[in-house]
C-alpha cells in the first residue's frame, strides 16, 4: 500500500464527483494518481508559453494573442502537454468590473508622490486585462504534542558602580526555567499556496484576501469564457509541500502561546496530520503590465475585493527634494533648540 509522506495515512478514500457541489479532493489519493475525469478544462481551449517570463496561459481557440499577459512580451509559442492539467474544482468569479479597476488605477497612480508626473500623464489603464490565476487551497486536521523550557521572570536586587565611582543597586530580571509540555488540535481550512508564476508573489500577498472558504462556486466553463486562465506551474506536490511548511509555521506560534510562563524556549512540536484535503481554485485579477525606462512594471487589482498593490518608478529628483527638505527641517529644529 501506498503510504503519504506528509502524514502516514495508508488506503485512502476514494474522491468523489458530484455536479453542482464543490468537492474537497482527497490529498493522499491525489498524489498517487488525479483520475483523467478531473483533467482538461470541458471545452476546447489554446495554450501558449511566454518565452521570456514562462508563464503558460489558456484562453478561447478564436483569440489571437500577441503579448503575454504577465511579462507584455511578444514571445509567445504555443504549448502541447503531454497530459491535460488537473481541472480546477470551483473558482471566484470576477465581481470587480473594468470600469471601477480604471478608477481604482488612476487613484493609486495619482496618489503615488514619488512617481514621476510623466507616469501620471500616460495613458495606462487602457492596456489593463483580467486574468484568472490558480490556487492550491488544503485542509487538515492536526493533533500537535509539544514539549518546550517554560521561562518566568524573577527580579534581583544586583550593586554596581556608577561612573562616578558610587555604589548603587539596581533591579536585574533575571528567568527561571522549567519543563514545559503539552498538546493542542487544530483545523486548517483553506491554506492557499499560488500555483502561479507570472504574477509577483510578493505584490500577489498583499491583494490576497480571496475569500476562498465562503465565496467559491463550482467551476463552470462558463465563467472562464471569454477570459484567460493562467494554466498552474507549481504542481500539487510541491504545492502541498508549502502548505505542509505553512502549517508548521503557524503550529509553532500556536504551540508557542500555549506555553505557560512569561517567555519560552527549545520548543519542539511533533504534529499529526490527518483529513488532508486539497482544491484547485481559479482566482479573478486584473492586471496592469508597463515598461518605464528600463523597468517593467507590474500592477495587481483583486478582481473579487478590489484590493490594490503594485510597483511603479520613482522620481530621483522628487527623492533628492524630499531628503533635502527633511535635512533642512533637522537643522531648523536643532537650531531652535541651541
Amino acid at each position: 500500500m501506498l503510504v503519504c509522506p506528509f502524514c502516514g495515512t495508508e488506503s485512502p478514500a476514494e474522491l468523489e464527483s458530484d455536479t453542482g457541489k464543490i468537492i474537497e479532493n482527497d490529498l493522499v489519493t491525489a498524489l498517487r494518481e488525479v483520475p483523467e475525469e478531473m483533467r482538461g478544462w470541458e471545452e476546447e481551449r489554446r495554450t501558449v508559453k511566454c518565452q521570456s517570463c514562462k508563464a503558460i496561459t489558456v484562453f478561447d481557440p478564436e483569440k489571437v494573442a500577441s503579448r503575454c499577459d504577465f511579462c507584455n512580451s511578444p514571445e509567445l509559442v504555443d504549448y502541447e502537454e503531454i497530459r491535460s492539467p488537473l481541472r480546477p474544482g470551483s473558482l471566484l468569479p470576477f465581481k470587480v468590473n473594468r470600469e471601477q479597476v480604471h478608477s481604482t488605477i488612476k487613484s493609486w497612480l495619482g496618489s503615488r508622490w514619488f512617481a514621476p508626473n510623466a507616469l501620471k500623464s500616460r495613458s495606462l489603464v487602457d492596456t489593463i486585462h483580467g486574468v484568472y490565476i490558480p490556487y492550491w487551497t488544503f485542509d487538515s486536521e492536526v493533533h500537535c504534542p509539544w514539549t518546550a523550557d517554560s521561562g518566568t521572570y524573577y527580579w534581583v536586587s544586583e550593586s554596581y558602580t556608577d561612573a562616578q565611582g558610587k555604589r548603587r543597586t539596581r533591579q536585574v530580571r533575571k528567568t527561571r526555567w522549567s519543563p514545559a509540555s503539552g498538546a493542542i488540535d487544530h483545523t486548517f481550512d483553506d491554506v492557499l499556496i499560488p500555483g502561479t508564476t507570472g504574477v509577483d508573489r510578493k505584490l500577489l500577498s498583499k491583494i490576497e484576501n480571496f475569500p476562498t472558504v465562503s465565496d467559491l462556486v463550482p467551476y463552470d466553463k462558463g465563467y472562464v469564457s471569454g477570459w484567460d486562465v493562467e494554466h498552474y506551474q507549481v504542481v500539487l506536490f510541491d504545492a502541498a509541500e508549502q502548505a505542509r511548511a505553512k502549517k508548521f509555521k503557524a503550529l509553532e506560534g500556536i504551540c508557542g502561546s500555549a506555553v505557560p510562563g512569561d517567555t519560552y524556549r527549545n520548543l519542539r512540536i511533533s504534529p499529526v496530520f490527518s483529513a488532508q484535503t486539497f482544491k484547485l481554485v481559479l482566482v479573478p485579477v486584473w492586471l496592469l503590465v508597463y515598461d518605464f525606462g528600463r523597468k517593467r512594471n507590474q500592477v495587481l487589482v483583486n478582481g473579487y475585493t478590489g484590493a490594490i498593490a503594485g510597483t511603479y518608478p520613482k522620481s530621483a529628483w522628487k527623492i533628492f527634494f524630499a531628503i533635502l527638505a527633511g535635512l533642512i527641517i533637522v537643522a531648523v529644529v536643532l537650531y531652535l533648540n541651541r
